[in-house]
């Protein structure tokens, strides 16, 4: 029973991270670049559903939006100023640059809502038969899990079927040859951000709801093992981001419970180390050929 619990602590987790790794796939498999700045978008969607919730009282649902909104608009703002000017810029630059808007990130939201931790409250409120609940089950747990695979799924047909979808998959392979065939790239590229900080909203009220503690450096740790997850299931892959979110999280929950809370971390990116070992590209990623 035990094992069981730890289980589904490890895929509820799982599914934060899948939820925060599929952000970070979407523009790396778009823009090719590493978003570190996405981590400090969960935090702010989760101190924006906070002032919601306590300071102008909305239902926990409209709350929820409204840090999507807020954290849409803010991934927008972020690509335009901070990474729109570097697009033919060197990784490396691109790279800093998202490092500095992180770091600006947590300073802004240390200045506005203080340093101290603020106790979040759930916005998951649905009762759950007893045998649900003694297996370990929680309200929080399943809306988290259900939302992970709903999304996963949602992204996947969207990706493939619709119109900007396509446009997404053109840039992703060749961004010159999708602008000569009429595509808007920029417009793609920040279609592409707001749709990853609207994600990165979601998954920091589903973090602060489970783990109901909110500080500026919220995001940091989540945001650096939902990369993990990312690259371990397989960069630019969404079913990869999945699955490699989900593996995570169970290998950091069994580390926890039956080796050392101490080294869970070591122990899930020592993982990652061994799989990009074996296979480079992840779990689901493809070799990429480069023309030369």
């Amino acid at each position: 029973m035990e094992f069981i619990s730890y289980l589904i602590s490890g895929v509820t987790l799982g599914s934060v991270y899948a939820i925060i790794a599929l952000g970070y796939t979407m523009v790396y498999g778009i823009a090719k670049m590493l978003n570190f700045a996405h981590g400090d978008v969960i935090m702010v969607g989760g101190y924006v559903c906070y002032i919601a919730l306590n300071s102008l009282g909305l239902p926990a649902l409209v709350a929820v939006l409204v840090a999507m909104a807020a954290c849409t608009l803010l991934g927008i703002l972020i690509e335009g100023l901070a990474y729109k000017p570097l697009r033919q810029a060197a990784s490396l630059a691109v790279l800093i640059t998202a490092i500095g808007v992180s770091y600006f990130l947590q300073n802004a939201a240390q200045l506005i809502w203080g340093a101290n931790p603020k106790s979040f409250s759930s916005v998951v409120h649905f009762e759950l038969p007893e045998k649900i609940t003694e297996l370990g089950f929680s309200s929080e747990a399943i809306a988290t899990i259900l939302l992970c695979v709903i999304i996963m799924v949602a992204l996947t047909l969207f990706v493939a079927h619709s119109k900007t979808g396509k446009a997404m998959r053109a840039c992703s392979e060749d961004k010159g040859a999708a602008q000569l065939m009429g595509i808007n790239v920029n417009r793609t590229i920040s279609t592409t951000f707001a749709i990853g900080s609207a994600l990165a909203a979601i998954a920091g009220v589903l973090l602060c709801s489970t783990y109901p503690v909110l500080q500026p450096t919220t995001g940091s740790m989540p945001g650096i093992k939902a990369f993990t997850a990312a690259v371990f299931g397989g960069i630019g892959s969404i079913p990869g981001a999945f699955i490699g979110g989900l593996l995570l999280g169970i290998i950091e929950s069994l580390s926890k419970a039956y080796i050392s809370s101490s080294l869970a971390n070591t122990i899930v990116f020592a993982v990652l180390i061994l799989v990009l070992l074996i296979k480079p590209t992840g779990l689901l990623g493809k070799p990429i050929r480069e023309k030369v």
